[in-house]
């Protein structure tokens, strides 16, 4: 990429390597930000150095938050006996944004792959850890329909019925389209599915 200046240089460098961005756009970026007030763009630093200080996760249910635990862990007028399992925290905040889901949640940290189906990245233990606080009459599988997210569904399922086997286990109804993950999913293609669960 041309002969940029070494400091120019290494900030495109930085910024291609964010997703959707490639060397050309992360010049563009870079180009934009010089354009900008000085005093913006050192609040624009000072908030990119403070992300990790104040941001942590969540010891209940895995979300990053300003505090531990999460609001929403903390609230007690969230019920506790209902526990949505998203795999991933921006799942959680498309059905929070809803609006319409009252219970806790729960971030399992991804999801199984078809090829690899170890499972040493999901937070299983302390999903197990959750379950034995004997809280949770039931969970609501919200991982999507893809392959992915139905080997993840039936591997956990099968867990915690062997388990936990008094806990109802139920999934979203199938009106969100087949390949299709959760976070991307309109306001009211949740609250149905959400409405309409399933047992599982």
């Amino acid at each position: 990429m041309g002969r940029l200046p070494e400091s120019l240089r290494v900030l495109v460098d930085q910024l291609a390597r964010l997703p959707g961005l490639g060397p050309k756009s992360a010049l563009r970026l870079a180009m934009t930000l010089l354009k900008w007030p000085e005093s913006e763009t050192r609040r624009l630093g000072r908030s990119i150095c403070e992300l990790r200080d104040r941001l942590c996760l969540c010891g209940r249910c895995g979300a990053l938050s300003d505090t531990d635990p999460c609001s929403i862990c903390a609230d007690p007028a969230r019920q506790e006996t209902m526990l949505c399992v998203v795999a991933e925290w921006d799942s959680m905040l498309t059905l929070e944004n809803g609006g319409f889901f009252k219970g806790r949640y729960f971030i399992l940290g991804g999801l199984l792959s078809p090829v690899n189906s170890m499972a040493e990245h999901l937070e299983l233990e302390r999903l197990f850890a959750r379950l034995e606080e004997n809280r949770v009459e039931e969970i609501v599988l919200a991982l999507g329909t893809t392959v992915e997210a139905e080997n993840t569904a039936t591997f956990v399922r099968n867990l915690i019925r062997t388990r936990f086997p008094l806990v109802q286990i139920s999934r979203l109804a199938q009106g969100i389209p087949l390949g299709a993950e959760v976070r991307f999913m309109d306001r009211e293609t949740l609250r149905q599915s959400l409405q309409y669960r399933q047992q599982f």
